[in-house]
């Protein structure tokens, strides 16, 4: 039975003022299962006003959606160091992750890889070592992390989705006919092909336009950022298979529409639900639906704002996250072991 919908609340917790954009934060390949990813780390910095000593110090995971990196959470990721020691992931064939040999890009493959990354988070030494990751995740990786927090709830302290790619019977008119030939046989090596003869400037023109609500507000510095990963990750050998499988995976999951839904009335970590209402990829009238299907979970609808808020809106997106992990019923879920295998 879908409960009322909880307005977001916003922090007023001091955050760093970003005058210049951050660059992108160094990382590191971690074991997962069996290959490896790329996860750049996010230190904590501790309150802005410097007074530390007692300063909640949690931890957190980014996980970026279809065709994105590690580099989407770049400027939330800066705001939220005054909580949180970040991970932002490049899931297996995205960025800088090569895929295992025989990986398929699910949605449940994408989410063994998370699960795994959280143990191995909840295992850093310090004082928060054993301790539940708060999960955050956009589109693709929304729907990843929904479904690693209804599975693993023991690893999850809180969960944020941003735009998630929630199946629905209809199909979003952004897949067009062309995208829906990926589910049959063949095609997908057809769309490899294609994908590779697109150049990178075109590539990242097509992403902005589609993905932000307003693309004039993208500075100039994230377009030749996104342009220069766009030309690495296009000498990549896997780096078209992984979009198309990705996609095609993805686009699986909404012929099982039910079973996320679900997963979603059975959530217990503390739920954050924000979307912006220019959202042209996944529908924002899809967010008072989640909302209302997750037990007490809040929602945050951002005027202007397309499909990616941690880019285009980072600060409110940043307010609503710290506002709901401050609230004193915002504790670490139970530890009931479940496999998402």
């Amino acid at each position: 039975m879908p409960g009322p919908v909880v307005p977001a609340s916003s922090s007023t917790t001091p955050l760093p003022v970003l005058d210049t954009l951050p660059a992108p934060w160094p990382g590191e390949m971690v074991a997962v299962g069996d290959g490896e990813v790329f996860v750049r780390q996010i230190p904590w910095s501790g309150p802005v006003d410097g007074a530390d000593d007692g300063a909640p110090r949690e931890r957190a995971l980014y996980v970026h959606g279809l065709g994105g990196a590690s580099t989407n959470w770049t400027d939330l990721a800066a705001l939220l160091r005054v909580r949180f020691d970040g991970w932002a992931v490049d899931l297996p064939g995205f960025g800088r992750s090569e895929p295992p040999a025989g990986h398929r890009y699910t949605i449940r493959g994408h989410a063994r890889a998370v699960v795994d990354l959280l143990e191995h988070i909840a295992a850093q030494p310090g004082e928060a070592q054993g301790r539940p990751v708060h999960l955050l995740g956009n589109s693709l990786g929304g729907l990843v992390s929904l479904l690693v927090a209804a599975r693993r709830p023991d690893r999850v302290a809180s969960l944020t989705l941003i735009s998630p790619a929630m199946p629905v019977y209809r199909v979003p008119p952004s897949f067009s006919r062309m995208l829906l030939l990926l589910l049959l046989p063949g095609v997908a090596g057809l769309a490899e092909k294609r994908m590779a003869g697109i150049a990178p400037e075109q590539h990242v023109r097509a992403m902005v336009d589609i993905c932000f609500g307003d693309p004039a507000r993208v500075p100039k510095e994230r377009i030749d950022e996104a342009v220069e990963e766009m030309r690495d990750r296009a000498a990549q050998p896997w780096a078209d298979r992984a979009l198309v499988r990705s996609m095609r995976g993805l686009i699986t999951s909404y012929l099982k529409v039910n079973g996320a839904w679900r997963m979603a009335e059975r959530l217990t970590p503390p739920t954050l639900v924000i979307w912006g209402d220019r959202d042209r990829l996944v529908d924002p009238r899809l967010a008072p639906r989640l909302a209302a299907a997750v037990p007490g979970a809040r929602l945050l609808v951002l005027e202007g704002v397309g499909h990616v808020a941690m880019l285009e809106a980072p600060e409110p997106t940043a307010r609503a996250v710290l506002g709901m992990v401050e609230e004193p019923d915002a504790v670490p879920a139970g530890d009931t072991p479940s496999a998402c295998r």
